[in-house]
């Protein structure tokens, strides 16, 4: 006989299922795609977590587009190495993208691209040769087209898409920054002095670096400061950078007195990040709008999403 004295069961009072509210229903369940369509493939998912997350994400995107408010994609470096350029430049052309943000390694990559059809080194290999971040053209060339650009009241995007405009690359076609640049679409970088690897090329300037990231900080803070009331904010694999500026812009907009709410972010990554949970889905939107984290890889988010607002 034990002498520890138990809680008794029998005190319970149970309830139907019948009568029970549950958050899991038939109904919502996932329906076998009934055609070829990406609109039967959108309406067959199952109206859960993710897939709900991703519907509501594509309705936002629409509706955003017919009202005419702003779309800002925010991309890092990864999203142009697995090669995504062609599926952001076609959303541009179907009036789905407002304006584009990145950081120094999101524009290297892309004039990499734009003047060779080729990037993204083997870092561990060049490391150990003392090799690595330090190709010609590519420090050279960046860094001239940022003198020259930033000189003129320019930004870094906005420079680099000039210098890539009036140099007529051989890959041109697949360059983000350049297809934005011809379009008239805003591309603005954000970068931290050291970061990337043009920064230690002896052309390397950081009052221009400084300047020109100062310009497009306000460029994009214009772009956002236009969300209020159903635009959407996009971060496609930025991990710090992006969150830590959006959350800046966000912040000054709202300190300069004007309104920015009623908004939707979202988050797509193959690992939902601190600072994007807290920066990008969860503050800035905390006194109205909607964030939202999609987990995944780049390259089948981001086409997927892309083919659902095109063809669904």
């Amino acid at each position: 006989m034990s002498k520890y004295h138990r809680y008794d069961p029998a005190k319970v009072s149970t309830r139907s299922l019948y009568d029970r509210k549950s958050l899991v229903r038939v109904e919502d369940f996932a329906r076998l795609p009934g055609g070829d369509s990406l609109a039967e493939f959108l309406d067959s998912l199952p109206g859960f977590l993710g897939a709900l997350d991703l519907k509501a994400l594509v309705s936002a995107i629409r509706k955003a587009k017919s009202d005419h408010k702003p779309i800002i994609w925010g991309f890092g470096g990864h999203v142009v190495k697995v090669g995504l350029a062609p599926i952001l430049i076609d959303l541009m052309d179907r009036g789905f993208v407002s304006a584009l943000a990145t950081n120094g390694s999101g524009l290297i990559h892309d004039f990499e691209i734009a003047i060779s059809g080729k990037t993204s080194e083997d870092v561990e290999e060049e490391l150990n040769k003392g090799a690595f971040g330090l190709t010609e053209e590519t420090g050279r060339l960046m860094n001239q087209a940022f003198r020259e650009g930033v000189g003129t009241g320019m930004g870094l995007g906005e420079s680099l898409g000039a210098f890539l405009d009036k140099e007529h690359p051989e890959f041109g076609r697949s360059s983000v920054v350049l297809q934005a640049y011809r379009r008239d679409v805003p591309v603005t970088s954000h970068v931290a002095i050291g970061t990337d690897v043009i920064h230690m090329h002896p052309s390397a300037d950081g009052v221009v670096l400084g300047k020109g990231s100062m310009i497009d900080f306000q460029v994009f803070t214009r772009q956002v400061s236009r969300l209020h009331g159903g635009g959407v904010y996009l971060n496609l694999g930025s991990a710090v950078l992006l969150p830590e500026v959006f959350l800046k812009a966000v912040s000054m907009v709202r300190g300069s007195g004007d309104e920015l709410s009623g908004f939707t972010t979202a988050n797509l990554d193959f690992i939902q990040h601190y600072r994007p949970r807290q920066n990008v889905i969860g503050r800035p939107v905390g006194g109205g709008g909607k964030g939202i984290g999609l987990t995944g890889h780049h390259e089948i988010m981001i086409p997927l999403l892309a083919s659902l607002l095109v063809y669904a």
